[in-house]
């Protein structure tokens, strides 16, 4: 036994001893007659990616349900612990040996550590200092009768075997039960749309104080879990030296590090030794806090909470969170389902015991919160959706079973119920509140859902979407060109589109809840920073301009509900969305994110107004905020049909800005491309039935109508160009369009949907479209080909209303679908949106 040591087992069995060799730590190869398995580094790699494969594949599958990451990560352990896999004998001893618990648990703390540390580092203290006296009462009535539910839980379980103070088991059970999740409860919030609603921003604030709560809570528990009896200060001292050190990390620990950054240039990166330095008092403060008798998580945390919030911060976030948050922090969720072993749970009354605690701890949350809620005058209904959200568990859940089994409080058969009672009552949330939640429908009718229809003298409300700081100049100068006047002001709202992932922190999803003067955290709130400026300093330079900046976090599968939900709710003309590629320096369209393409063909599908999506090579040629002594050269390519109307209409507009000069180049069907047309639409009356008699005339009519109002106005306008252009095919079409290139800042075209002529000149120009979603015109003024420094703006415009004066919206094919034939949605108003610049006291309440 010279070369091997001898460790106690963590798992069921206590008195088990296991043997190990330390120096077997990386094999000599299979060539060699080792086994892998039986050295401790190949052993770790295996499990970590079994780990990582079994967790993702829950998280895959339980994604549609709506269900939080958690839930998918501790059933990726459950999967591979003794409840399933684990019950193989072969499997256990071969995969996940007794000998190996020390290695994959060490990681696995090492893992938490550093995400409390970045939990603590993203949260804003301010945040708890401004949070009203609703969120408090609702948090603390919320927690007490789960609570209390938990003392009496504590003596069904009967862990008086454990020789622990009855005091210590009712702490951790009733922690456990009452707890509720803010990250988790963050992120269910955001898929399920009602983030920005009232009653998700009470959520948030209340699950914000219950997880502070939580924290204190457990801090406690573990004081009071000392297991030397004989020492009874051990628990004040316990106490004590948690206080000094959480005193010592405010008073000496943040002004040091303050000092550092304020050492460090503005504009300039942190050294790697300055970050190496950060990093290394995460171990330190773990290590400290552990040694004092807290846990170590709790040194991380408080020494990420002293780190002053700005560019430091930022860094090391972009720098740690895909790391810990993607690899190791599953890594403890699936070693809490490694030690769950359902098989403990035995007899009926065991297992009815333990279901029936989820629905009276759901039932005493509810319960609480219902009644503090009335005293608020909040609905009752809505105060038992409340309710029911404050039941998501997640991360503390977990950390104080698994606190509570270190510390022997929590014996193997209570740790596995708590953690199916944690799996169960956070996989309910979702569905319940989606079947419950319907928040109420305003929808108030506005005519003015296009540019054609909103009249020159009255208020233009545009919806404004920003994905990066770069889309920002050209989109200001397009607002600058559109002639903001005392006549005929805009008001634009600017929805910062950001995207909701797994690695996105709470803190992250409720980034525009912070007061706009404070250090951003994370590069996403970086930008937003930027876009906001952008806007304030384009809104105090130009007149007549209100510019109000708001944020969507979202899947970018779901992102166009938002956009469309706050369309109508802000009751918009238009919505400018940027194209999904952007001009590289050599002049090639590059594409930046192709779940953009998607947010933008779903946006023209479903949209409530006219949408316009900006292909962006600068407007004017110069990628600046405002070009006030510019000249914009803007051409409209007009063929006809309700798109093309709609791309007249705004440049129209445009005209009536001194410094905009406007050609129109209408294109008018030759004697054989009208020849053709004829022969197509008689052709599709006898194959399809579809008589384009009545259609075709009063589509024509409304076209020559616009064209001749337009003509008449402008006659005289020495700033407006009218050309007329015979043609009768694509080549002829691209001709013309090619003798107006290297004169424009801007093309606006429609995107040719619903015109046959259009659809008779522009033949040929599909059969290489790499964007169709722009049109035949729109997909060849976006192409590398084409070779233009001109920006291009695609119009479509929302069309008509159904019977009894419903609105309806006639899209083009969905996406990804071969059907030709359009699809008629009804659209309806959903959640709101924050200001983001707004406080988090406004936000929240």
């Amino acid at each position: 036994m010279d070369n091997s040591s001898i460790i106690a087992s963590t798992n069921s069995t206590d008195k088990s001893l296991i043997c190990y060799t330390p120096a077997m730590t990386t094999t000599n190869g299979l060539w060699d007659g080792d086994n892998p398995l039986e050295y401790s580094l190949p052993l770790f790699i295996l499990q970590l990616t079994l780990v990582v494969l079994s967790t993702r594949f829950f998280v895959f599958i339980l994604k549609p349900f709506h269900q939080p990451r958690v839930i998918g990560e501790i059933m990726g352990g459950l999967l591979l612990g003794p409840s399933v896999l684990g019950r193989n004998e072969e499997f256990a001893s071969k995969v996940f040996p007794l000998k190996s618990v020390m290695v994959i648990e060490t990681m696995a703390s090492i893992g938490l550590i550093y995400f409390l540390f970045l939990v603590g580092l993203e949260m804003d203290i301010a945040v708890v200092k401004r949070t009203g006296k609703k969120a408090v009462s609702i948090a603390i009535a919320g927690m007490i009768l789960p609570f209390i539910l938990g003392i009496f839980f504590s003596f069904f379980l009967d862990e008086h075997h454990l020789h622990m103070s009855r005091a210590s088991v009712v702490l951790y059970i009733g922690v456990a039960l009452s707890v509720t999740a803010f990250p988790v409860l963050a992120r269910i919030l955001a898929e399920l749309k009602i983030i920005n609603t009232e009653l998700g921003k009470l959520a948030l604030s209340t699950a914000l104080i219950n997880d502070m709560c939580a924290w204190i809570l457990l801090a406690l528990a573990i004081a009071l879990s000392e297991k030397n009896s004989v020492n009874t200060w051990a628990s004040v001292w316990v106490v004590l030296t948690s206080g000094v050190f959480a005193t010592f990390c405010f008073v000496v620990v943040r002004p040091g590090i303050s000092w550092m950054i304020r050492r460090t240039p503005e504009g300039q990166p942190f050294s790697e030794f300055q970050i190496c330095f950060v990093l290394t008092g995460v171990m330190i403060s773990a290590f400290i806090t552990d040694v004092i008798g807290t846990h170590s998580v709790f040194g991380a945390f408080i020494y990420g909470l002293v780190i002053p919030n700005g560019p430091l911060g930022a860094t090391i976030i972009e720098k740690l969170e895909d790391f810990v948050s993607g690899l190791l922090l599953p890594l403890f969720f699936a070693l809490s389902g490694l030690k769950t072993d359902i098989s403990l749970v035995k007899g009926a009354n065991r297992w009815f015991g333990a279901l029936m605690v989820v629905p009276l701890a759901c039932l005493g949350k509810v319960i609480g919160t219902v009644l503090i809620s009335l005293l608020f005058q909040i609905p009752t209904r809505e105060g038992i959706i409340l309710g029911l959200l404050m039941n998501t568990k997640g991360l503390v859940e977990m950390i104080v079973l698994n606190v509570g089994r270190e510390q022997k409080v929590l014996g193997d058969e209570t740790f596995s119920i708590m953690v199916i009672v944690t799996l169960v009552m956070t996989a309910l949330i979702s569905p319940i509140v989606t079947l419950i939640y319907k928040p109420r429908k305003r929808l108030i009718p506005y005519k003015k859902r296009t540019m054609q229809n909103s009249k020159l003298d009255a208020e233009l409300r545009v919806l404004v979407c920003v994905h990066v700081p770069r889309n920002v100049p050209t989109i200001i100068n397009l607002l600058e060109a559109t002639h903001p006047s005392k006549k005929s002001p805009i008001c634009a709202y600017v929805l910062h589109l950001v995207e909701l992932t797994g690695r996105a922190s709470a803190m992250l999803i409720v980034h525009a809840s912070r007061k706009s003067d404070r250090p951003a955290l994370n590069k996403t709130q970086a930008q937003t920073d930027h876009i906001i400026n952008s806007f304030q300093n384009f809104e105090e330079q130009i007149g007549y301009v209100s510019v109000q900046p708001l944020t969507a976090v979202s899947p970018y599968s779901t992102m166009h509900e938002d956009v469309c939900n706050l369309a109508e709710e802000k009751r918009v003309s238009i919505i400018i969305i940027p194209f999904h590629k952007q001009q590289t320096v050599d002049g090639e369209m590059q594409e930046t994110n192709p779940a953009y393409r998607m947010v933008n063909h779903n946006l023209v599908q479903n949209s409530p107004c006219s949408v316009g999506i900006l292909v962006d090579r600068g407007l004017n040629g110069l990628n600046r905020l405002t070009a006030s002594l510019a000249s914009h050269e803007i051409t409209v390519l007009y063929f006809g049909g309700p798109d093309d109307r709609e791309a007249l209409s705004y440049g129209w507009r445009m005209s009536r800005n001194p410094r905009v000069h406007l050609t129109v180049m209408h294109f008018i069907p030759g004697i054989d491309a009208k020849t053709v047309t004829l022969a197509k639409e008689v052709d599709d009356e006898r194959e399809m039935g579809i008589n384009y008699n009545n259609g075709s005339v009063k589509e024509k009519r409304l076209n020559e109508e616009y064209i001749n109002e337009f003509k008449i106005m402008c006659e005289n306008d020495e700033s407006v160009e009218y050309i007329e252009k015979v043609v009768n095919n694509g080549e002829e079409t691209v001709s013309a369009i090619r003798s107006m290139n290297n004169v424009n800042d801007l093309f606006i075209v429609g995107r040719g949907q619903g015109s046959t002529s259009s659809a008779t000149l522009t033949e040929g120009l599909t059969d290489w479209s790499e964007c169709p979603e722009l049109g035949a015109i729109g997909d060849l003024l976006a192409s590398s080909d084409f070779e233009t420094s001109a920006s291009v703006l695609v119009m479509h415009q929302y069309i008509g209303e159904g019977p009894e004066g419903e609105e309806i919206y006639v899209s083009d094919k969905p996406w990804h679908s071969n059907e030709n034939h359009p699809s008629v949605r009804h659209m309806s108003m959903a959640t709101r949106y924050a200001p983001m610049p707004m406080p988090m006291a406004n936000h929240l309440f």
